[in-house]
This record gives C-alpha cells, structure tokens and sequence, in this order.
C-alpha cells in the first residue's frame, strides 16, 4: 500500500551485526492515573479500584538483553515527564500500547524522539497488530511495529538483524508500509528466560496490587494460547493466539522454586495464563511438582474443570480461581461462543465451595442479545453462586475481535473512539435496540449494589476487616476509590440523560440480527 509521504528514520545504522547489542528500554508507559493497560491486562482500562498486573510480556524480551531495562511506569508512579527523561539513556525503545492508550502513547514517542532523535522506537500489542498501517501512518515517531508475539523480533533488532529480516515486523520504506511475513508462535516457551529474574531486577513487587489477591503477589505465566473461542477476547485473538502451548512442569517449578527464594514475604504466586488449567493431566502433573514447594498460589479457571483437578490443585497450594462466568443468561453464552452453561457453571462453583476453594468472578454487562431481563438474570445468577468477590465489566470491542466486526457490522457502535473516559475508566460503546448505553453502564453499578449488599457478602467483608488490620487499611482505601468513580458514573449517566447522543444507533429493522439470538 502506497502512503503519501512519511518522515522516515534511518534504520540503516542499526542494520548490522552490533558487537553488544542496543541498549534497549522495555516500556509499559505512564498514561491515565491508575492506568492498568499494554503489556499488563487483557481487559485495558483504570479500575473502579487501583490495581495493577505485572508486565509479563515484556520481562521475557528483557531478560534476553544485557543492558536492558523494564519500566513499567503506571504502578511506580512515573510520570510522562520522567519517561521521557529515562528514555535519553537508552538507544532503542519497546513500548506496549492499548486501543485507549494509544493516541497518548504516541504523544509518548514523539517526546521520546523530540528529546533524542536518533532513538530507535518499536510499538508492540494488540492494538498495533490489528491496525499496523493506521499505527504506522498516524504517528511517524514509530519506527516499526511488531504484529502478535514480539519476544525474538525485538530481540533481533537490538542485536543488528536488518529490519527487513524480522518477522512480524511492520513498518515504512521508500513511502511504502511493508509488512513482513507473520512469525509462527514460540512453540519452545522453556527456551525462554524467567519472568522472576527480571521483576527482580527491575521491578518493587510491593507496588502491584489487585483486590481480590494476597498481597504483595507475583505473577507469570506457566503457558500460551487459549483454545477456547470467545469472541469479546483480546488476546487470543489478536496476541498469543488460539494455539495452546505450555512449559514443562519442571520449569515452571524450578522457578517458583526460585521466586520463593527471591521474595520470603510473598503471600501468593498467580498463575495469569489465559486457561491454566485447560489439560487435566497437565494440571494435575503440574500440581504434583508444585506440592513439595509449600506455596500458596491462585490461577485462572474455566467452569468445565472438573471436581479431580479441583481437589488437585488444592492439595497443592490452590487458594483462588480466577472464573469468567459472563452472564447468567444461556442464550448470550451461545451467543459469545463461550463453551460453557449456565447449569456446568453451578456445578463447578459448588465443587470449588466444598473443597473450600475461593472464587472470584467475572461477569460482563453488554454482551450481544443483552436485555433488561438478562441482565436481571446474571445478576440473581451471581448471587445465587455466591462467591467470594466479583468484577462487573461493560463488554469492550476491541479491534481484532469478533465481537467488534459484530458490532460494528449490525451498527451497534456507538462513539467507537470513546472506550474510556478522561480517567480511563470505561464507557459503554455498545449499544443495542431498546437498552441505552447509559442504562447498561447504570447497571454496572446496581449489580455491585446489589451483589455486596446482601448480609452474607457484608459479613464476610466484615470478618475479613476485623481480624486483620492490613486488611481493614485495604478495605476502607478501596471502599473510597469505589465510591468516588460511583458518584462520577452516575454524574455522567444523569448528563447523558439529558444530552441525547449525537448519533442515535440505526433502528432494529435495519440491523442483520435480532436481540436475543446472533450470529457472530
């Protein structure tokens, strides 16, 4: 594709063999307050109450660089002015971006240019491999982008492999876009080097908080990929991938093994693998070799785990699943290619509460075929399986997804350029025939209201509150960050009210699916 003139950066001085190789800046970079997005979450957005995940995908470029460095700005308070200021060290820049941070983090690179112009800049994510030529064309201080899994392109490219030998790589010549040919997934994740080294080096674990987990925590990834077929996903759809790869189990012990060396005062280890437990034997392999260790550890888990692999993990340390129930309607599971139902899903809760397994559940408000009366039904659905602690999101479509062509091919989309506010907190930008945006959004909150408002869930908080003081101090932080974006949302739902959108979504006979059942 031929693009109208572009300021190109010579790429030429770095297109042989270095003798040490460039010293390289990894960078999850500064952008809403609070901001837990990039190379850290699968769901990009600043949270009704301050967490953070670690940047796993950038440790394992980092740890293949001597000289490199890790800075993952938003949990260590860096400002954009300070990043700025690190980058002048540093002769070539990998920066993760987001759909919502993308227009800042490019602001980002035309600073880190103005300041030293011969810095070398790579962008790398979802969002640059979905869009790699309006990434390319809208901002010129990008050097080159690299699509899916960048581990061993940037890598290359800070050891002197000329650009036009990298695979997976994006980027301009000649005033042309050039798009390399695709680089096949890391299917060897053992040859790797370990996360722990790098959070070691660069990073205080003590900063990375997420509400539901012990803390401090330490997070990594013990496989790749996810098989399943979700169409709202981020990631396997656009990063990792659908095929499903994993590290042997004696590595993955090794290194826990080592991270509990490195950090006595870590109260839990996590396991952020998009399945971790998607091969029974796998798992329960994994299980037997993590037992010795004494650790106490959580992870993510599909519903259709069964009762075997349950008692498993747990004898091994298992404290918390991380569950993405969605809805508790059946039809927007179908909808949403989730692979699961609504009666499996009572099934595992109930195996989890009787072998004392905490739970915390996801759910999402505005998945396609959202009604009043489904969103009615989740809600009584989460409260009947009772678990632990929730998170209620509001369905995001993400370029690169199925669930954004649905949307934006039946004219639900609505504002696509405004998937947060100036916080970064989302907005509802999904919108379906009878169920304003605002009403969605709304209901967000009414489902908290509702879900840990009821004697049970008090009690718990409660007890949790009393007999620990760390606790408490957590709980009374949290409880007021919560309450303050409530306040704002509902300040911004009552204007919307008022102000009508200006471009109301088409009328339901012009759309190409009905309500409850679509095909996505």
């Amino acid at each position: 594709m031929i693009i109208a003139s572009f300021p190109e950066t010579p790429l030429a001085d770095v297109s042989i063999k270095n003798c040490m190789p460039l010293k390289t800046l990894f960078l999850n970079p500064p952008s809403f307050e609070n901001f837990d997005g990039g190379a850290s979450s699968r769901w990009p957005a600043t949270r009704e109450i301050e967490s953070y995940w670690y940047p796993v995908w950038l440790a394992y470029p980092a740890g293949m660089l001597e000289g490199s460095r890790l800075l993952d700005a938003s949990p260590h308070h860096v400002s954009w002015q300070q990043t700025v200021e690190i980058s002048k060290d540093y002769e070539f820049v990998v920066l993760f971006t987001s759909t919502p941070g993308f227009p800042g983090d490019c602001k980002l690179a035309e600073a880190m240019k103005a300041a030293k112009p011969a810095l070398k800049i790579a962008f790398v994510g979802p969002h640059v491999t979905v869009l790699p030529e309006p990434v390319l064309r809208d901002c010129p201080a990008i050097d080159f982008i690299v699509r899916r899994e960048f581990d061993y392109a940037t890598v290359e490219f800070a050891q002197g492999k000329p650009l036009a030998d990298i695979l997976g790589a994006s980027y301009r010549h000649n005033g042309r876009i050039v798009h390399n040919p695709d680089r096949p997934p890391v299917d060897d994740l053992d040859a790797l080097p370990d996360v722990t080294d790098v959070y070691y080096r660069d990073l205080d674990i003590r900063r990375y908080n997420v509400p539901f987990l012990l803390h401090p925590f330490v997070s990594l990834y013990s496989t790749r990929g996810c098989p399943a077929q979700c169409t709202f996903c981020l990631w396997p759809q656009t990063l990792s991938g659908h095929p499903w790869r994993k590290r042997s189990s004696d590595a993955v012990a090794r290194e826990m093994a080592k991270a509990k060396e490195y950090w006595p005062g870590v109260k839990e280890f996590f396991f952020d693998d998009d399945t971790f437990n998607i091969q029974k034997a796998r798992t329960i392999e994994l299980c037997e070799k993590l037992k010795p260790l004494g650790l106490t550890w959580s992870c993510t888990s599909r519903v259709t785990t069964d009762y075997e692999t349950l008692k498993a993990m747990r004898d091994s340390g298992c404290r918390l699943l991380i569950v993405g129930y969605e809805s508790g309607n059946a039809q927007i599971l179908k909808n949403i290619k989730k692979g699961a139902t609504v009666e499996r899903a009572r099934d595992f809760t109930r195996d989890c509460h009787k072998l004392g397994l905490t739970i915390h559940g996801d759910f999402i408000l505005g998945l396609p075929g959202e009604t009043r009366e489904s969103i009615r039904q989740t809600i009584q659905f989460a409260k009947q399986l009772d678990v632990e602690t929730i998170q209620v999101s509001l369905a995001h479509a993400y370029p690169g997804t199925e669930l954004y062509d649905f949307a934006r091919k039946n004219g639900f989309m609505v504002n696509e350029q405004q998937m947060v506010d100036e916080g970064g907190h989302q907005l509802a930008h999904i919108e379906y025939p009878g169920l304003p945006r605002e009403e969605v959004l709304e209901a967000v909150h009414r489902f908290y209201d509702e879900y840990y408002f009821r004697p049970k869930a008090v009690y718990r908080i409660v007890r949790k509150a009393i007999f620990d003081s760390g606790e408490r101090r957590r709980l009374y932080k949290e409880a007021r960050a919560f309450l303050k974006l409530r306040a704002a949302r509902k300040r911004y739902v009552e204007e919307r009210r008022i102000v009508p959108a200006a471009a109301p979504a088409p009328p339901a006979s012009e759309r190409e699916t009905s309500v409850e059942t679509v095909e996505v």
